[in-house]
């Protein structure tokens, strides 16, 4: 079977923090002091104690990355957040050159990373459609064969010739993944940007990516969603601060992926470098799992209640803010989303929160979860004005059925939830 991209220890640099101080304005003090500390530097230098940040402004966003997938295969690739998963897309999408390595893509790239990449924000949406597929090669008659049909499935074609710099973003990722699909490009890039839409949008976008694997064609598809990650590809990659660690079958790699990295103490402590700079003011810190004792634990009896504790730093005041978890399956079926002002006379009191040390908590009731293993998210938000962090499998931990409702029974129950019911039984002849 033929190659489609072949990627042999790429590589990927950026320079973080501020530039050197070389570059600034000095005032006279500032010259005068450099001079007299000058022969201090010197003397570290030449001991291999230089305080210049030489080697520390650097971070490898993916290193000694390699594999091969062949045309017509569906490949997931899954990771926490800062693992290097959109970096590894956009050097495939050639949106960005890598530092070392290689990659050999063969066939037309669609690629589908922000909303409306690739769009110029001056032309019309009708512009915008016949402008990418030039630049995936395509002649105008094999995109006038697609345009109605792209048209009808981004639900904007009431707006198709207003430039789309006036489009809501909801409306611009409409228009970019209908594109991105329909432009029947060899291969097909798809990051989390799904995740921007709405639910009935996701689930036709997610049809629709299926049809496309279904035809063929060649598919890279980064998600959080396990569910969706299971239902529409064949094998995944597993990423971790920037090196693959594993290439799997879907289900074994998810698995994998859902059990590593994740605290066996039943408490996550996030590490600085965890922490995108996008987060500020919002600072996560830890969050816990305890028993009805205050333990924190790993292990938690259905028969007795749970306490969920996010702890969090805030450094300036944000209004609005909600910080919540998503609690699911390990194969990423959610059982409830909760935030800790869903309340009304919780966010009346909180909904404006000044900058200081923070704990959230949320008890969870007795007979409430079946047996298994469960994976807990998290989410700091101000509704419909910015996301601040957000990890979507921060914590897991086991559910021990000992004493529940049915245990009697031998057969498993089905489903994540196991309530204890209240029945009556009346005997009426």
């Amino acid at each position: 079977m033929t190659t489609a991209i072949s990627v042999k220890n790429l590589g990927k640099r950026y320079q973080i923090g501020a530039a050197e101080t070389r570059f600034r304005y000095n005032m006279l003090r500032d010259v005068l002091m450099d001079t007299v500390y000058a022969p201090v530097r010197l003397a570290k230098a030449m001991v291999g104690k230089s305080d210049r940040r030489v080697n520390k402004n650097f971070v490898w966003a993916l290193e000694d990355v390699s594999f091969d997938l062949e045309e017509g295969r569906v490949l997931g690739i899954v990771g926490r957040n800062g693992a290097g998963k959109s970096t590894l897309l956009k050097i495939l999408s050639r949106v960005t050159e890598p530092t070392k390595g290689t990659v050999t893509v063969r066939g037309r790239v669609g690629s589908l990373l922000e909303v409306g990449t690739g769009f110029h924000p001056e032309l019309t949406g009708r512009e915008n459609i016949y402008m990418n597929g030039a630049i995936l090669g395509m002649k105008r008659a094999e995109i006038d064969k697609k345009f109605d049909e792209m048209v009808d499935f981004s639900e904007v074609g009431q707006f198709i010739d207003t430039p789309v710099k006036r489009y809501s973003s909801g409306m611009y990722l409409r228009l970019a993944f209908a594109v991105a699909a329909h432009l029947e490009p060899e291969i097909l890039v798809v990051d989390e940007v799904l995740a921007v839409g709405d639910a009935e949008f996701q689930r036709k976008c997610l049809g629709k990516m299926g049809d496309v694997a279904q035809q063929g064609r060649t598919v890279l598809f980064v998600s959080h969603n396990m569910s969706a990650i299971l239902r529409l590809t064949e094998e995944a990659i597993v990423l971790k601060k920037g090196h693959l660690i594993k290439r799997a079958p879907t289900p074994e790699a998810v698995d994998f992926y859902l059990s590593s990295g994740q605290a066996e103490s039943g408490q996550r402590v996030w590490e600085a470098d965890e922490i995108p700079a996008a987060s500020e003011p919002f600072r996560p810190v830890a969050i816990r799992i305890k028993d009805r004792g205050g333990n924190v634990v790993d292990t938690i009896r259905s028969t007795e209640p749970l306490t969920v504790e996010w702890e969090y730093q805030i450094n300036a005041p944000i209004t609005g803010l909600r910080a919540g978890m998503y609690l699911s399956t390990m194969r990423g079926e959610y059982v409830f989303t909760s935030f800790d002002t869903d309340d009304a006379r919780q966010y009346e009191q909180f909904g404006a929160r000044q900058p200081g040390r923070y704990i959230s908590r949320c008890e969870i009731p007795a007979d409430f979860f079946n047996e298994g293993r469960y994976s807990l998210g998290v989410n700091a938000s101000s509704f419909g004005v910015k996301r601040y962090f957000m990890d979507e499998n921060a914590l897991s931990f086991n559910v021990d059925i000992s004493g529940a409702p049915g245990t009697q029974w031998p057969e498993l129950r089905q489903g994540p939830v196991r309530p204890r019911l209240i029945w009556k039984i009346e005997k009426i002849g």
